[in-house]
Formats: C-alpha cells, structure tokens, sequence
C-alpha cells in the first residue's frame, strides 16, 4: 500500500516552554498530520541526550527523555503550577532549542513537581516499575550515581561502582534513594505521556516511526550495566569502538567512539539483549528505522585511544543470524533499513535478504561526476520496496541543497523534474511531487521541505558540534492553507 508521512523530531514541536514535548501542540501537530492525509509521523530517538545533545547517544537505549514531559499536563495534575513554569528561563528564541537553559531549568521544576507527586503511594507507578524493572533500576540507578559525581562518565567513577561490585550498589541504592526514585517518577510521566499521544496518534490513522542507533553510547546505564554485551577489557574500557573508514567526505573518517558489540556473545545467549530491544520498540513505535544498519553485514573497528578513524579496520556482524532470530521470536516487524553510504555487495544481499525496505535520498541523485542515469537515488531506479526521503535530518533542506549545488547539478535535477520553474520554492515542491509520484511504498518529507526553508532550518550536520538538534517549527508555520496543499499532493499521487 502506497502511503507518506512527514518527518519531524519531538524536539522540534512548537511549545510555550523551550522545546517540543506531548503538550497540546503535539496533539494539533497529529491532527494536522491526520488532515494532511499523512499515514506515518517519523521521528528521531527519544532517549536521553547528554553531550552535544545528539539523540543518537542516550545514556539509555530504553529510557525516554525528560526534556519531552509536558510540564502542562503537571500543571493539570496540581504538582506545578503556571506561574513556576513561567518564572524559569527556558530560552527566549521560539525558532531554536537553547539546551542549556532547558538543562538548567527543567531538571529543577521537574524535582519540585516530584516532591510534591507522593509518588511512592501511586499503584500505576509501582505497575510501571515491576514491568520495567529489567531496565529501569540500572537506569535510574546509573543517572542518581552520575549525577552524585558531577556527571562524570562512568568509567572515571571509584573502582567498586564502575565494576558494579554488590556492596557498592546497595550502598548507593540506600544512599541516593530519593534520586534514583526521581528518575524513576521522570520515566513513568514520561512513557505515560507517549503512550497517551501514540494512542491518539494511531486513532487518527497515523503511525509513529522511530529511529534506533545501530550502537548505544558508552557513557550509558546500558554499556554499565552489560559490560559482557560490548568488547571491554577486564577494567571494562573498550577494546575497540565504532566509526567509518575516511571517505569522500571526511579524510580521516569519523570517530564515533561507541563500543561495539561482543556478537560472540550475543550469539551464544540466542541475541537476548537485541530480541529484548527491538520488542521494546514496538510498544513504542509502529515502525522501526534501524540506523547504520550495514554494521549488521561489517562493521568498522577502530583501535580504543585512536584520534581519528584512519588505523581501522572491517569485522564480520552476524547478518541475518540476528535478524532470523528476531522474527522467529517476534514474528514479522515493519522496519526500515537504513543503508545510505558506501555500500559492498555484501550489505545489498543482506537488506535483500532480510525483506526489509531501504532508503533512498533525493538529494544524492545528482551527482554531476555521473550523468549516466544509473544512480540508485534517481526515482525511476527504484522498486517499490523501499522507503523515499527528499532529505533526512543529516541533510541539508531541499531549499539549502538547491542553493549549494554545482550549476550543472541544479541543471541535471530541473531537467530531470521537467520544470519550467526557475523560483527555488517552486522547484522545491516539483522535487516533493517527484518523490511522491515514485514507486516508493513509504514516502517520508522533512516538514521544513514542505515549508520550502532553508538551512537556518537543517537538524543536523555530522561531524559538528554546537548547532545540531535545534531547530523548532513556530505555532504558526503549519497553516490550514500547507495542510490542504499537502492533503491534495497526497490524493494526486494515491498516497
């Protein structure tokens, strides 16, 4: 079934406190979806950020963000009220995320609101910890700890915690009791905030999308916690971490320094741990995006202490080991494979193999080194299992690529489009209606290509640090007027 969806970060919803949460506007934002004819809301990982603020390294593969609690909904309840929502500074600039300030100030209302929550006597939160258990108490646990440490990473904590040794866990259990019982009440508002607005979502015909890392973060309550799922010394350092060899793009790669995945391990306990992840996923989202998923074929292992990725080198994954054990277990998921970048032959059988449809980018289509016709990422190339984007959160907008590409790129992709258009915002709309009329069975649009934006509006760009995840959409950008336009775009093309 021919179907498309927009696709926008949590993060990015309009709000009245600095960054997008499951407030009202996350509800609005469904409903215009819903009017727009759109079948899938894509977002981007909604776990915890800490560094750089990146959703693709969480201190936990299972938690949720508490920057995304809606502190409106507290209000409701009585555990906060307007006036101290309002008197925290949460950024003044209703265009960008100011992280800093959503650090500072929402930890801190988040606490009071606890405080006065009784908690401990609530039968839902007890139902909420029981079932979570098998993640929840290292997490929580692990944040209380870190935060008990001014934040450190874990590797850098005195030697009985870091090791995990009995003592020093009820220790520390008993010590920072109403800490880790903060993290625990975060959680639970949380997840029941999601589920609330998942629901409501599916009630409408929309389904949510989510993304998942290939790899966890190493400063993470899931590399703690598991240090046998990872290749870590006897200290628990790695032995080696994740990244990309140096390509076109980046002359000594990129350095991404997770740690990667002890697959002996993992094989010999049937992929309990993966099993266990990807059916926590689908309480939370309807379809899954795997990110990276070449590193399922090879993945690319890099000396633990190195500067840059150049002294690399390829390791075998467990290819469809995992992923027929996955179903066998689960039973058939939806999920997108991301396989963008260089790709070997290997990697193709591997997504051929596994049924799951890949990604194709509009954007990489034209390539003025290659005017053959041949590229994988021109629309009459595709079948129809495969997923189409015009850009993703890692690429510019489509109004910013129109503005950076070489004249005889811009010249390849307005005859390919057979515009007579020469308006950057109209040619931006002829690329939409070209991936919507493609073969594609799932069409996924960044919101900001919709609105025709430029840069100022991108995600993200790798390899940086200090303007990435930002971006947020005003109260008054998704109008009645694109709605419609987008509901029409739909209905043409069967979507």
């Amino acid at each position: 079934m021919r179907a498309s969806g927009i696709l926008m970060p949590i993060s990015s919803i309009p709000s009245d406190y600095g960054i997008g949460c499951f407030d009202k506007y996350a509800y609005e934002f469904v409903d215009n979806l819903s009017k727009a004819k759109q079948k899938y809301w894509q977002i981007l990982p909604l776990g915890p950020t800490g560094y750089g603020d990146s959703p693709y390294q969480s201190f936990s593969t299972y938690a949720g963000n508490p920057y995304y609690i809606s502190l409106s909904d507290l209000i409701e309840e009585g555990i906060l009220t307007e006036e101290e929502c309002s008197a925290i500074d949460f950024g003044d600039n209703d265009s960008y995320v100011d992280y800093e300030k959503i650090f500072n100030g929402r930890f801190k209302i988040l606490r009071k609101a606890y405080e006065r929550s009784n908690i401990s006597s609530d039968v839902e939160f007890k139902n909420f910890k029981e079932k979570n258990e098998y993640w929840l108490s290292d997490y929580s646990l692990y944040m209380a700890v870190k935060d008990s440490f001014d934040g450190q990473e874990w590797i850098k904590w005195p030697e009985d915690i870091r090791l995990r040794e009995n003592s020093a866990i009820e220790k520390y259990r008993n010590e920072l009791h109403s800490d880790i019982e903060f993290y625990e009440f975060m959680q639970y508002k949380f997840w029941t905030q999601w589920y609330k607005l998942k629901g409501y979502a599916n009630e409408k015909g929309v389904e949510i999308v989510g993304d998942i890392p290939i790899y966890v973060a190493f400063d993470s309550a899931d590399t703690w916690a598991n240090p046998s799922l990872f290749q870590l010394d006897k200290d628990n350092k790695p032995i080696a971490v994740a990244g990309c060899p140096p390509d076109g793009f980046s002359a000594t790669g990129q350095l991404w320094g997770n740690p990667l995945y002890n697959w002996e391990y993992h094989k010999s306990t049937n992929y309990e741990w993966w099993v266990k992840r990807i059916e926590y996923c689908y309480f939370a989202y309807d379809v899954v995006r795997i990110d990276h998923f070449r590193g399922f074929d090879e993945y690319y292992s890099i000396p633990y202490g190195a500067e840059t990725a150049v002294n690399g080198h390829w390791e075998k994954g467990p290819s469809m080991d995992l992923f027929n054990t996955i179903s066998s277990r689960l039973g058939e998921k939806e999920i997108i494979a991301e396989d963008l970048g260089y790709l070997t032959d290997s990697v193709r059988q591997l997504v051929k193999d596994s049924g799951y449809p890949g990604m194709k980018v509009f954007e990489f289509a034209f390539d003025s080194r290659d005017s053959s016709g041949a590229n994988d990422y021109l629309p009459h190339n595709y079948d129809s299992n495969c997923v189409v984007y015009t850009g993703t959160h890692d690429n510019e907008t489509l109004m910013g690529w129109l503005k950076s590409i070489q004249p005889e790129e811009r010249d390849m992709l307005v005859k390919y489009i057979n515009t007579t258009h020469t308006e950057d915002k109209d040619i931006v709309l002829d690329c939409i209606y070209t991936v919507m009329s493609s073969v594609a069975k799932m069409c996924i649009i960044p919101i900001q290509d919709w609105l025709a934006l430029d840069n100022s509006a991108r995600i993200n760009t790798p390899s940086t640090l200090g303007d990435n995840w930002k971006w947020r959409l005003n109260k008054n950008q998704f109008t009645a007027e694109l709605v419609e336009k987008i509901a029409e775009v739909t209905a043409i093309y069967g979507r």
